[in-house]
């Protein structure tokens, strides 16, 4: 049976679960609750779940290993599980769209993302689907370090807990009515993009 192996990024500890390096942890939260399969088991230096949504066997991944590691954790559990790659979906946080956006692709660069960049090398391919979370550009007084590990005020966090809604919804696209399909619905233009 297909396994789909679903990766959200983000730092460990309380210190960054509100930054906006965490959103994959986010979506990975939302999907837990909704489709009832737990983050209580741990492997592989992650927090996991194992359950089903309908026929498809899913597992649930918020690796534990600081972003910058995270490839360490993804190649464990695809050694493990055995997917095609096809069937791995990681999400994570991007300075290059606006805050709120999103975009599903098939394959691609790291993008400068050093949680991407590392999961390439330990998977030696580009070859999977991801899936990105816009939080804007860094400001000019910050250090892009500093920007994605700072705490997030309470407007901006309205826009980015609805993002991680929206991108648990094109999770579930994907899921069920395929990659290009959920392409389509989540990666147009969204109402105010200029």
């Amino acid at each position: 049976m297909t396994v789909r192996i679903i990766v959200g990024l983000g730092n460990p500890g309380a210190r960054y679960a509100q930054t906006r390096h965490n959103l994959g942890f986010w979506v990975i939260d939302e999907l837990s609750d909704r489709w009832q399969i737990p983050l209580t088991r741990h492997k592989y230096q992650a927090k996991y779940g194992e359950g089903r949504v309908g026929a498809e066997r899913i597992v649930l991944v918020k690796p534990q290993t600081f972003m910058n590691r995270s490839g360490e954790a993804v190649s464990s559990f695809v050694r493990f599980y055995q997917p095609d790659l096809a069937d791995l979906l990681v999400i994570y946080d991007d300075l290059d769209l606006a805050p709120g956006l999103l975009r599903l692709k098939g394959s691609g660069s790291a993008g400068g993302h050093r949680g991407m960049e590392n999961i390439i090398q330990h998977l030696d391919s580009k070859e999977f689907p991801r899936l990105r979370l816009g939080i804007g550009a860094t400001p000019e007084f910050l250090t892009a370090a500093d920007y994605v590990l700072q705490r997030i005020d309470a407007e901006e966090l309205i826009i980015l807990k609805e993002a991680a809604k929206r991108g648990a919804d094109a999770v579930e696209m994907w899921l069920k009515e395929g990659l290009l399909t959920a392409m389509n619905q989540f990666n147009r233009r969204q109402t105010g993009e200029a």
